[in-house]
């Protein structure tokens, strides 16, 4: 079963923290990604941009009208994610439990099954 493990993050609660926590959360970060290699349960991870550098893309009367900045007025923002594949729901909020992130309040770990992938229904 795959799940991505979405990671929200509060500036406001980043900013707060000291240079040794947010060392240490890079370096959790890091343990954990060679776990989940090691396990085989990692398909990717990724890092986003910070939400100012994103753009809004609609179309309107046939023509797409790009916007600047993120679709949704928020603190809260997506940061990143890992997409996993492992046994069940169960092992991927485990797995979820080891992200530094979930230690600091304000910071949000979002576990989700993916439906389908590839034009393949899975759920």
């Amino acid at each position: 079963m795959q799940f991505l493990i979405s990671m929200y993050i509060n500036p406001a609660v980043l900013d707060a923290l000291t240079d040794k926590e947010k060392g240490a959360i890079g370096e959790g970060h890091g343990k954990f990604i060679e776990a989940l290699k090691k396990s085989g349960e990692l398909i990717t991870t990724q890092a986003l941009v910070d939400p100012s550098q994103a753009v809004v893309v609609t179309v309107r009367n046939g023509q797409p009208v790009v916007t600047d900045g993120p679709f949704l007025e928020s603190k809260e923002y997506l940061g990143g994610f890992y997409l996993i594949d492992c046994e069940n729901k169960e092992r991927a909020i485990e797995l979820a439990a080891q992200i530094p992130d979930t230690a600091i309040e304000g910071l949000g770990i979002e576990v989700r099954q993916v439906m389908f992938a590839d034009g393949q229904l899975e759920a």
